[in-house]
């Protein structure tokens, strides 16, 4: 890669908290290429989400920096936009509103009506709610809304997008047909995008590359996986080929095996049974 587009160098982060510093990450470099499709993944607490939120600006590197297009990240921006798992519509305004407000934020009166009319339909289309583009969110379903949440990231027209696991609230089903959608608009677009997900085969159907995330505290990339399966990707037909589930296994071992977790179970008060010395009917 001769010149990234999207540059973490020698990230670290520090949170004060009543016992001391916690180092949440340390150390942690990546190149991303225009275009390409990486995830995040790793077990709770391994700092995902703090490292997409440094690339979005929401947070600022203790050490090291963010760097985009030759830019240094310091603040949020239009040029990176968030796709949450909780949708964050606004529900007094319909899917095309939702979409709308993104618009007129970024563009302003650098678009005129039609244009503007257009552009939101567009985006609308690309992930199939144009024919519900005028109901309100509490009219539509769950996944239906994550839809229209990603038409509105998509509409400020990001260099970056950046989805903190935008499916995982929704059905198995739901789920697979969202990164159907996701996959097209990649396809469609070429846009870059940094996804944070607990999903091994979510990771392996989508992504270009897997960043796998060591366990914390001082959490930094354990291993990448490059996944070379050629695109566009049919989930059917690669579930049963060897080189899918080559890579599959390799995620599994890394978060399984080299940074395998196991949380303590809570210790429970033995309470005595209620009705264990009473009759029936009694």
């Amino acid at each position: 890669m001769s010149k990234p587009h999207l540059e973490l160098s020698g990230i670290g982060m520090e949170f004060p908290t009543p016992d001391g510093v916690f180092c949440a990450l340390e150390k942690v470099n990546l190149k991303v290429a225009k275009g390409e499709f990486i995830s995040l993944i790793g077990h709770s607490g391994c700092g995902k989400s703090t490292v997409l939120n440094i690339i979005a600006g929401l947070l600022k590197a203790s050490v090291g920096g963010c760097i985009l297009e030759g830019r240094q990240v310091d603040q949020p921006g239009p040029e990176r936009a968030v796709v949450f798992q909780n949708h964050s519509l606004l529900p007094w305004l319909s899917a095309y509103e939702n979409v709308e407000l993104a618009v007129d934020q970024v563009f302003g009166k650098k678009m005129n009506k039609q244009e503007r009319a257009e552009w939101i339909n567009y985006n609308l289309e690309l992930v199939h709610m144009a024919h519900a583009s005028n109901k309100r969110p509490g009219e539509i379903s769950g996944g239906m809304k994550q839809r229209v949440g990603i038409a509105r990231a998509l509409a400020m027209q990001p260099q970056v997008l950046l989805m903190d696991e935008p499916f995982g609230a929704l059905d198995a089903l739901t789920r697979a047909h969202l990164q159907d959608s996701l996959m097209e608009i990649h396809q469609e677009l070429g846009n870059t995008v940094v996804m944070i997900t607990h999903d091994v085969d979510e990771a392996v159907l989508l992504s270009d590359r897997i960043v796998m995330m060591s366990n914390g505290p001082a959490a930094t990339i354990g291993e990448i996986v490059e996944v070379n399966l050629p695109r566009p990707r049919e989930r059917v037909a690669l579930a049963d080929t060897p080189e899918y589930n080559r890579y599959r296994q390799q995620v599994l071992r890394f978060l399984y095996e080299k940074q395998r977790k196991i949380e303590p179970l809570p210790t429970r008060k033995k309470t005595a049974n209620p009705i264990a010395n009473r009759r029936v009917g009694a």
